[in-house]
This record gives structure tokens, sequence and C-alpha cells, in this order.
């Protein structure tokens, strides 16, 4: 038997930007047949008891507060594929989408530089989710023809290291993710490139989840208005034309509350998903 015959297979599945019913159909396939699941804190703990794999391990990331340094996470992924007599089918559950600020990226060049088969299980990401929820497309033919996602992650020296100038003159929606505590900071700094001050800005927590908040307020009261409202992580700042389409479009946040709930369209559907399609086979992934 070759090598890569006897080797797992590692998908990296995004599991949607929270509740366990946006994950997507073929995310949920695999998790209800791998042997070995690797999940982020992010992650809805009704998909952690639904998959009834042997082998779980948690590796999730919260501000200042690592369980496992993302290399051990790559060697992790790498030595479960190619145990003897191991896992076969191994998945790697990340919240949002797993190439946007998941890390993603980083965990499938590990597979790749070590022949370890992968294929990547896109989600829906928390940049549009948590935007559309609080009721903000963050595209509009008459206000935004494009949309940036930016890290509000300071780099390792304590610096925002991004190209002000073009973000305050591009006229596009910005999305910051984890920014709440740089909130401040990239206000000013958007101002002092050019931008107008009463841009609209948008602040969601926890979007699409039962504990969302979101709030409408300018790009100059950015910081003032996080620390106000005690926003705190997870949340995404939405910055543009786009954001003032809220008042509107909130709406939008009271219907996802409406009279179906998520519990019942997850139970009636989610068992027979299984059974009515057919399970693809870990043993060929795209690699």
């Amino acid at each position: 038997m070759s090598t890569l015959a006897s080797t797992g297979h590692v998908y990296l599945v995004g599991a949607g930007p929270g509740p366990s019913d946006l994950i997507t159909l073929r995310g949920w396939r695999l998790l209800m047949v791998c042997d070995a699941l690797v999940y982020d804190h992010l992650v809805d703990a009704e998909l952690i008891e639904a998959c009834q794999a042997p082998i779980k391990v948690y590796v999730g990331k919260v501000a200042g507060r690592h369980a496992m340094p993302q290399a051990e996470i790559n060697a992790l992924l790498v030595s479960l594929a190619k145990r003897e007599s191991g896992p076969r089918c191994i998945v790697r559950l990340k919240g949002g989408d797993p190439f946007v600020f998941g890390r993603g990226g980083e965990e499938a060049l590990a597979c790749a530089n070590a022949d370890v088969p992968f294929e990547v299980v896109p989600g829906v990401t928390a940049g549009t989710a948590a935007a559309a929820a609080a009721g903000v497309p963050v595209t509009h033919r008459d206000l935004s023809r494009g949309v940036v996602f930016v890290t509000g992650h300071m780099s390792g020296d304590g610096e925002l290291d991004l190209p002000w100038d073009a973000f305050a003159h591009c006229g596009l929606t910005l999305v910051f993710f984890m920014a709440v505590s740089t909130a401040d900071r990239i206000g000013r700094a958007l101002i002092d490139a050019g931008m107008r001050s009463s841009t609209p800005a948008m602040i969601v927590q926890e979007g699409t989840t039962d504990r969302q908040r979101s709030l409408l307020t300018t790009v100059s009261d950015l910081g003032e208005s996080v620390r106000r409202a005690g926003i705190e992580a997870p949340a995404i700042l939405v910055i543009g034309k786009v954001a003032s389409l809220a008042e509107t479009l909130s709406h939008a946040e009271s219907a996802r509350r409406g009279d179906v709930r998520r519990s019942d369209v997850w139970s009636n559907s989610a068992d027979q998903s299984v059974d009515r399609y057919s399970i693809a086979s870990c043993s060929h992934p795209h690699a």
C-alpha cells in the first residue's frame, strides 16, 4: 500500500459565523462521518456535541490565551493524518471561513508540505453574515462597489501597519475583524488619512446569534461608542456608506428571531440530510 493511500485526509471546514445551522451541508456531512475532530473556540457547541468522532481536540484561541500555538496545531494535523492505524477522516473545524482570517492557509500549507491530502470546505464568513444580520449589505450598486476585509489585530510591535490613505479614499466598504480593542485607533487613523468624520460605521457583536448586539455610529465616535456600549469580542466593524442602511433594513435582525426557531429547522433537517445524500468518501478529497 502506498504512503498516500495509508495517510488520513484533512478537511479544513468552515463552521460559519455562529449558529450551528449556518454550517454548509458538506461541512455537516463530514462532521457526521469523521473519526477525528480538531476545533476552535468560536465553533457552536451543538456541532461539537453532534460529532461522534472518537478523537476530539480543542485548539481554540481567545485573546491572550491560546490552547495550542499555531505551529503545534499544524503539526497535530499532520501527525493525526500520518499516525499508523490512525484516523482516516480528520475535520479541522473553524469558525467562519477557513481562509478568511482563520489561518487555514497556514494549515493547508503544512498539509501540502507534508504530503497530506486535504480539502478546503468553505464556510459563511462573519464579514458578510454579521453585517447582513444587522441590516447592512456590504456592497450596493449606488453606495459601494466593493468590500475590503481587514484585520484589526495589531502586529507584534503594537502597530496597525495598514494602507490608511488608500482605505480613506477608496470608497469601498471596510470590514475589520478582531478590532474591538483597536476601534479607536482605526477611527483616528482613517480620519487622519482624509476620511470624513461623519462616515457611518456599524459595530456588530456576535452577529447572527441570539446574543447579537449592533450599534450604528460614525468613524469619529467609533472608539467611544465601543467603550460606552461595552462591546466585546467577537465583533466586526463595518465602515462606509452602506452602514447607514441599517436604519432601514434593521428589520432583518428581528426576522432572524421570527416564528421558526433555529432548533426546529435543525432537528427536522439534519438527520435527513445525512440519509438523503450520499456521503463523499474520505478517501477521495481534492488535494
